[in-house]
């Protein structure tokens, strides 16, 4: 089933032309494309999930310790994150479909090379590969929502893109924890190739091509970012495992990004970080929430997974289906809850679920002791399920509400970095809590081989090993604090001029079909 085509190709000058342009987003099916695209989106989104559970499993097959494992999560996160101001403007210079296809055929080959890793130091490596083909596919995903869907129909398709990113962040250890068991943890990743392949042909056959803008690119702000962003995550992460005194790197990081931030107020061609964007009081508190929300998605996995893989010894596929009740509840209640938002201030429903998310983490923080039951842990995760259906599609609908077409892509680049950088300083300070918590438990950390669970973790280990892990599942509950005050902050909805059909489209929106 194939869209229709773009109504006009780009100008010959690289730019689109005022009303007309806006016009020619348009397509006369715009929800074939978009399911095309979410196809791609959901995939790298599990990615950075689904090696959480795996965890023991690498430990094992590798010889590693946590930290070591937990950086094939981060550094897939740091380079997906890293780029994404990049990447947003690469689609609004040479158009969302191509930058999307590039993106994602580098992806589904670094699965590849994923899979088939050696060693622990060569799955960093093609991770990275594959945190870069992510990059670039991401904001094309929401600049096409924005460029090509109404206003009015805008809400229902954000809030398919939002709850399939917090569908997919959780639904990532599940199906990590079937393959795992049944063929292997390569799997996680060869399962990519497939999908990838169809993924190409679907965007192949049903994205159009949009009209492009002439952007110039500032490699200062680039390096900047970058630099500041490496420091900061490898100092973060590796304080558990060094000492404090690492924690210098991690200063250096927060003073590099402050450099940038400064140098992208003063520049004044066009900057890598539109700081306009934030003039609109919504697109700043949410992205602020999605930076907390990542944190506390990215950082509950590994708590949770080796508590229950480790301290209860269960099976990694008998671990994942004590998420299944959220898994049910968050495919089942997103897409009623994007219908829902239709004309409806989202603030109430972003609260909502972030605080049912930070409730089921303090619930599984509670229960994870030796003498609790698992099977009692499907109530928090039935809890985390409808958080997860109420939280990401209201945030990003109300986000990204008031963007300008011509700021679709910057915008879409700005709003996902945010989410990645969040999920990176997540990933990062979780492991170092870990460490800690464990060292003030048990004197330090236990060995690989009693963490990996090959041997049986120490009857005597078993309570504070499950008390350090529900120490540090805390810290993604507590940061989850932030973004229930920004929500509430949420400026209610704009009204939506009336359309008429000989009208040109409403400011930096695309018009009706």
């Amino acid at each position: 089933m194939t869209a229709g085509p773009s109504r006009a190709e780009p100008s010959r000058a690289g730019q689109s032309d005022g009303a007309t342009g806006d016009r020619d987003s348009r397509i006369d099916r715009p929800w074939p494309a978009l399911w095309s695209l979410v196809l791609g989106f959901f995939m790298i989104l599990v990615d950075s999930t689904i090696v959480t559970i795996a965890t023991p499993a690498l430990m094992r097959s590798f010889d590693a310790d946590v930290t070591s494992v937990v950086w094939v999560t981060s550094a897939y996160l740091l380079a997906y994150a890293t780029p994404l101001l990049v990447t947003g403007r690469l689609g609004d210079r040479f158009g969302p479909k191509p930058v999307y296809l590039t993106g994602l055929a580098i992806f589904t080959l670094a699965s590849l090379a994923c899979g088939l890793a050696p060693t622990i130091e060569a799955l960093i490596v093609a991770r990275v590969v594959q945190g870069l083909g992510a990059a670039l596919m991401t904001p094309q995903t929401m600049s096409v929502i924005t460029r090509t869907f109404a206003p009015d129909r805008r809400g229902a398709a954000l809030g398919l893109w939002g709850g399939i990113a917090g569908l997919a962040t959780l639904v990532g250890p599940l199906v990590g924890g079937l393959l795992i068991d049944g063929v292997g943890w390569s799997w996680i990743f060869f399962i990519n190739v497939p999908v990838g392949v169809v993924g190409f042909v679907l965007v192949v056959r049903t994205v159009p091509r949009l009209p492009v803008r002439v952007h110039r690119f500032d490699v200062l702000g680039v390096a900047l970012s970058s630099a500041g962003m490496l420091a900061l995550v490898f100092g973060v992460q590796e304080a558990g495992r060094s000492g404090l005194g690492v924690l210098w790197l991690a200063a250096a990081g927060v003073a590099l990004l402050a450099g940038f931030v400064l140098w992208q107020a003063r520049t004044a061609g066009e900057p890598l970080l539109p700081l306009g964007l934030f003039r609109d009081r919504n697109f700043t508190l949410g992205s602020i929430a999605i930076s907390a929300v990542g944190f506390a998605i990215t950082a509950q996995g590994v708590p949770l997974f080796l508590y229950l893989q480790t301290a209860r010894g269960l099976g990694t596929t008998e671990a994942a289906l004590l998420l299944l009740p959220m898994a049910i509840l968050a495919g089942v209640l997103s897409p009623l809850v994007g219908r829902a938002l239709q004309g409806r201030d989202a603030k109430r429903f972003a609260a909502f679920g972030i605080a049912s998310v930070a409730g089921a983490l303090v619930w599984y923080a509670a229960w994870m002791r030796p003498e609790v039951d698992v099977l009692w842990l499907l109530l928090p995760s039935a809890l985390l399920g409808v958080g997860n259906a109420f939280m990401w599609g209201p945030i990003s609908v109300t986000t990204t509400r008031n963007l300008p077409l011509e700021s679709a892509g910057a915008g879409s680049g700005v709003y996902n970095a945010m989410r990645q950088v969040g999920a990176v300083i997540g990933a990062a300070s979780v492991a170092a809590m870990m460490t800690a918590r464990l060292t003030a438990e048990l004197g330090g950390p236990p060995t690989a081989e009693q963490e990996s669970g090959s041997g049986g973790l120490p009857e005597q280990f078993v309570g504070p090993f499950a008390a350090a892990m529900g120490q540090s599942i805390l810290l993604p509950a507590a940061v989850l604090v932030v973004p229930v005050v920004a929500a509430l902050c949420f400026a209610p909805p704009r009204p939506q001029p009336q359309r008429h059909a000989a009208s040109a489209p409403a400011r930096g929106a695309v018009a009706d079909d």
